[in-house]
């Protein structure tokens, strides 16, 4: 236990001195804000017929690129200790190396759930503000997005799971190959790769398969409708990307325990 919570104090004490790490973290709200409200700003609901969007998931659409954020907020702090050859010191203090990545994927998924719960709640906010002005008037049987909402509480909290979950798969694969550059293109291509592929697949059985296995059928958290056209369920799907994190993380925990710093 003492071992533990030195380790975590060493990575939260070692993160605050990072000066990228705020930064990153306000790149996160900005980013997954102000695409969202680009979206919905974009889309136009019909007159008199309401939304047929999801609107939830509309206003949550800047999760997709707020995710790229936060994985160079996860994989920086790990690979740039190795290339530094600070991670020796690191491990000289503590040399209990799953403890040491336990520490790292702690803090680092923490700061992610705060950068996301802010920036989901922003989202929300500028949902509010612009869905109205897109013609989604209370008339048609639009109600502005709230908390109090079953299905909106779920989409926004799961939205914020998400990206903790993007901070440790990317977290795991960082201490896995141990380069920057590296582990940002493994991680963007396992996020982003997968829909390009399934996209142009047209066999039903892989396409479903592609959707399915996906890290970002996570995403699927977000949806408030047409639940039965989804390839796996919103909370399964937030449970296929927690697989992803977990393999992930033991990957890399294998790779402290085995290689040397």
């Amino acid at each position: 236990m003492t071992a533990t919570m030195d380790a975590l104090r060493a990575e939260w004490l070692k993160l605050r001195t990072v000066s990228s790490s705020p930064w990153l973290m306000a790149g996160v709200v900005a980013l997954t804000v102000g695409v969202g409200a680009a979206v919905m700003a974009a889309n136009k609901c019909p007159a008199g017929t309401g939304c047929l969007e999801d609107t939830t998931k509309l206003s949550l659409t800047g999760t997709q690129f707020g995710q790229a954020v936060v994985a160079i907020l996860a994989v920086l702090p790990v690979c740039d200790e190795y290339s530094t050859g600070m991670i020796r010191v690191t491990l000289a203090a503590i040399p209990r190396r799953p403890a040491v990545l336990a520490a790292k994927a702690a803090i680092i998924g923490g700061l992610a759930l705060v950068a996301g719960g802010v920036a989901i709640l922003g989202s929300l906010l500028a949902a509010r503000l612009v869905l109205p002005g897109q013609g989604a008037y209370a008339a048609d049987g639009f109600r502005a997005l709230s908390l109090a909402d079953n299905s909106t509480l779920r989409a926004a909290a799961g939205s914020v799971l998400y990206l903790g979950l993007v901070a440790l798969f990317s977290t795991g694969l960082a201490a896995l190959i141990r380069d920057s550059a590296v582990t940002i293109g493994v991680v963007f291509g396992a996020l982003y790769l997968f829909p390009i592929v399934a996209a142009f697949v047209a066999n039903p059985v892989w396409h479903r398969r592609l959707e399915r296995y996906s890290p970002m059928a996570g995403l699927n958290i977000q949806a408030t409708t047409g639940l039965k056209d989804l390839a796996v369920g919103p909370w399964a799907g937030l449970g296929v990307l927690a697989i992803w994190a977990a393999v992930a993380l033991l990957a890399g925990g294998l790779t402290m325990a085995l290689r040397d710093a």
